[in-house]
This record gives structure tokens, C-alpha cells and sequence, in this order.
């Protein structure tokens, strides 16, 4: 579906075209350049798109297929950046995951988003109300969709943290089920670290690009912020993970220590059990020459013998620590 077509000169919205021809012929007589956003096109539409502005067949196939890591590839006229924006379901606790393919050319930049998120929309309505971004042409439009997919991993980051913080009250609290949740955030973790990752390098390219065509100032430093942002988003994400992977080691020790406790209340229980048993045993026996046995204190003597036997056992595991 094509979402929104319009040509920009000097940074400013001049022509809203009807049509691709309309836009390509607009474009080339005002000498701006032009911001075509589609979302979830079909095959047909986004073809319609790349015939007209020439895309490369092997990006387009991407972005019709999907399922793509963040990356940048460069063709012969045309560059391909793919961005993974994410967002954070608290209801399921799960981070969900889009995609967002941008075709960057000389005088064109087209989107084509597969998620609710980002709201491109509302990027494009902020950069024209301060259009000195888009001043700089297509750059300028894909800087404020990168800026926009890294500014949304912040709620994400605050999620997956408020989340490590509850497993971590829950692991000194008895909780048998804090074990599937640690697992099932650790997956959630891994697969935001892989769609955050890829994303410094692509940065990275831009930057080096921008660097090398001695690209305006404020656009080099523009990127260079949101590069650094990107750092430190998987420098948490890393740290996420490790938290984690020590939690799941603490609950697995934490566990180790409360069988091992009832494993010593059983055996101490047992041992005050079996030494009435022994005693009992023992003058169980049809000797006929045996002590005691004609004794008239005989019987009560061996009750208290057990009796005391076994709550001396009680006392002595019970100072051990182990009842």
C-alpha cells in the first residue's frame, strides 16, 4: 500500500504527485528529490516502484521477503539499508520485532515498512516541520528513520530491566517457575542483541561515507550521535545477558543448597529412627543367656535408652544445623 509520495526541494514538501510517472517527472524538473513510503506493498506494487526508479532486482527481492538482518548494500546507483525496530510487550513480556527497507538514491528515498512500528508518518511530519535534515536530501530522510528505530529500542531497554529486576527479587523468594523465566527472557535478550548488533556497523559505513564526500557537519554529527546511542543500547543489552546467565547460575546453586538441606533433614530423621530400631532389635533377640533380660528394669531402661538416644541424636543435628 503506498502510504504517502512526495517531492522535496530545499527541504520542503512542493508537489504531493498522484502517480510514479508524475513523481519520477516532478522530481526531475525541480531537482529535489523524492520520499515514497510503502507499507507491506505487494509484489506488483513495490515492482511498479522499482521499474520506475530503476531498484536493484536482488533488494527488492529482500524487501519483499523480509526475515532480514540489519545490514547496508551498495548497487550501482541505489543504496539498501535494512533496520529491525523493535518494541516491548509488557502484557507477554516479549520484545517484538519489524523491518524497515529503505531504497537511498541521488534524488529518491523509498521505504518499505512490514511493522505497525516505526511510525514513519509521524517522522516525516516532524522532519518537515524542521526540515533542516531533509535539506541534505535523502540522507537527510533516512537519518531521521534511523534516528526514530534507535530512539524506540529505549522503551525496550527499560522493559527488559524492569523485568531482571523482578527475577531477581523472585530468586530469594522460593519461586520454582523463576528458572523458565530467566531462560525465556535470556531469548528475549538474545534475539534484541541481534537485531541491535548489526546496526553499528551500518552506522558505521554511513558515517565513513559521509566522512569521505565531506558531508555538512551537522549531519555527520547527527549520525554520530545516534551511533554512539546504538553503542551503549547493545553494550545494555550485553550486560542484560550476563545478568541473566549469573542469575541462572545463582538459582541452579540456590536449588543445589535447598535439596542438599532436605537431604540432610531425611538422613537426620533417619538416624533418629533407626536407633530405637537398633535398640529394639538387639533385645529382640531369643538369646537365652543376654543381660538385662531377667532384669525387672529391663524393659523401661531400653524404652528410655531409645527415647534418650533419640533426642540426643534430635539435639545434636538440630545444633548442626541440619533440623
Amino acid at each position: 500500500m503506498l502510504v504517502d509520495n512526495a517531492v522535496y526541494v530545499e527541504g520542503r514538501r512542493t508537489a504531493d504527485p498522484t502517480s510514479l510517472e508524475e513523481t519520477f517527472e516532478t522530481v526531475r524538473d525541480r531537482h529535489g528529490f523524492a520520499w515514497i513510503g510503502l507499507y507491506r506493498p505487494s509484489e506488483s506494487e513495490l515492482g511498479a516502484v522499482a521499474t520506475e526508479f530503476d531498484l536493484p532486482h536482488l533488494a527488492v527481492e529482500d524487501a519483499l521477503t523480509g526475515h532480514q538482518r540489519a545490514k547496508i548494500e551498495k548497487y550501482s546507483g541505489t543504496t539498501f539499508v535494512v533496520l529491525r525496530p523493535a518494541r516491548y510487550i509488557d502484557e507477554t513480556e516479549k520484545v517484538e520485532f519489524g523491518e524497515v527497507h529503505v531504497f537511498l538514491g541521488e534524488q529518491f528515498v523509498i521505504t518499505v515498512r512490514h511493522a505497525e512500528k516505526p511510525d514513519l508518518a509521524a517522522v516525516r511530519q516532524r522532519m518537515e516541520a524542521d526540515p533542516v535534515m531533509l535539506e541534505h536530501g535523502p540522507i537527510g530522510a533516512l537519518y531521521g528513520i534511523i534516528d526514530e528505530v534507535v530512539d524506540e529500542y529505549a522503551p525496550v531497554i527499560a522493559g527488559l530491566e524492569n523485568d531482571i529486576d523482578e527475577i531477581e527479587d523472585q530468586l530469594f523468594n522460593g519461586d520454582q517457575a523463576v528458572s523458565r523465566r530467566i531462560y525465556e527472557l535470556s531469548n528475549e535478550v538474545m534475539l534484541f542483541q541481534r537485531a541491535v548488533a548489526p546496526l553499528g556497523a551500518v552506522l558505521q559505513t554511513l558515517r565513513d561515507h559521509l566522512e569521505a564526500v565531506h558531508a555538512d557537519a551537522a549531519l555527520r554529527e547527527g549520525f554520530r550521535d545516534v551511533h554512539d546511542h546504538v553503542i551503549r543500547i547493545t553494550e545494555r543489552a550485553d550486560g542484560f545477558r550476563q545478568v541473566l546467565q549469573n542469575a541462572l547460575t545463582v538459582h541452579t546453586t540456590l536449588v543445589g543448597q535447598r535439596q542438599n538441606d532436605e537431604v540432610k533433614k531425611i538422613s537426620s530423621w533417619a538416624a533418629i529412627l533407626f536407633t530405637p530400631t537398633l535398640v529394639g532389635t538387639i533385645y529382640g533377640m531369643n538369646f537365652t543367656h543376654m543381660p538385662e533380660l531377667h532384669w525387672a528394669f529391663g524393659y523401661p531402661f531400653a524404652v528410655a535408652l531409645m527415647v534418650a538416644m533419640g533426642f540426643g541424636l534430635y539435639f545434636a543435628f538440630k545444633r548442626k544445623g541440619w533440623l
